[in-house]
């Protein structure tokens, strides 16, 4: 079945981020991240009504998470946890392109699955997730019960961000079944076409795979040179701006977070994706994946 957007115009959309919370410690210091919660954020930023859902602990960095993600007005279920609260050590090359070091078994790799949880994504329309958090049994089983407690006509986000080896063929296909929009980059999408065992590894050839798996919407971004977005029948493709790039760190999350979230308001495909490319640039001018939006970019 063919995706239908228009059902959610003039529709106060309730969405969220699961998974990773966690800070991004740059060489200038720490700053709050993690893909689905810089989705939460974005999505925000774009209108709808959205949160994160993820694990801290009690240390010093959970208390800086539930401060930080309140003063950006993004709500959050940060699930207490006796483990560490997830930090990512990121190392930038000269064009801004970040390289990371994951600390291991932390918050976000268990969180627990709480009644609290489960009555919020039962009135969610969208939630976005990754790969990552599912690295840790915990949190791969909490995300697949949430995901599958969503109502009927909700839109589930596939944003794989494959990391290291923190990924797998079996996590990989159980999220595709729970998954209507599949988002992945240049580097992650050789993988998955060896997973799928597509001889043919292009955006185009996987596309088709999804559709098979009843997929209609697949967001695929290749960094500094372009992006492509297929829709049903549809494709549209845009070149990536030429910027004084800071640092790229949750450029992807927010063209995917704009991207959906103006098709869900009645943008046409290609009005949401040269939105989502305008958005995306401005991240990558500015530090950190949560940068204050000026007002002027969504108008």
């Amino acid at each position: 079945m063919m995706l239908d957007f228009s059902k959610f115009k003039g529709k106060k959309v309730k969405c969220a981020g699961l998974g990773e919370v966690l800070f991004d410690v740059f060489p200038t210091g720490p700053k709050i991240g993690g893909a689905p919660a810089n989705f939460a954020y974005h999505c925000r930023q774009n209108g709808l009504e959205s949160l994160a859902i993820s694990s801290v602990g009690t240390d010093s960095l959970g208390f800086q998470a539930r401060n930080l993600l309140a003063a950006r007005f993004l709500p959050a279920l940060l699930i207490e946890n006796t483990k560490e609260t997830g930090a990512v050590n990121v190392d930038l090359t000269d064009d801004g392109v970040p390289t990371y070091t994951f600390v291991e078994d932390t918050a976000y790799d268990n969180i627990p699955l709480t009644e609290t949880a489960l009555g919020i994504a039962r009135q969610l329309d969208l939630m976005c997730f990754g790969s990552l958090a599912q690295r840790g049994t915990v949190s791969h089983k909490t995300i697949m019960a949430l995901l599958d407690a969503m109502p009927k006509g909700s839109l589930r986000v596939f944003d794989v961000n494959l990391r290291r080896n923190y990924y797998s063929r079996e996590i990989i296909e159980a999220s595709l079944k729970r998954t209507e929009i599949f988002k992945c980059n240049e580097d992650e999408l050789p993988i998955l076409c060896e997973f799928a065992r597509l001889q043919e590894k292009t955006a185009k050839a996987y596309y088709e795979y999804l559709k098979s798996l009843g997929i209609y919407c697949f967001i695929f971004t290749e960094g500094a040179s372009q992006s492509t977005v297929f829709l049903n029948d549809d494709i549209s493709v845009l070149p990536t701006p030429k910027v004084e790039v800071v640092d790229t760190v949750g450029a992807g999350d927010s063209f995917t977070a704009t991207f959906i979230s103006r098709l869900m308001q009645g943008d046409s495909l290609v009005q949401a994706h040269e939105k989502a490319v305008k958005i995306s640039a401005y991240v990558c001018t500015q530090a950190g994946a949560m940068p204050d939006m000026p007002a002027e970019l969504f108008a």
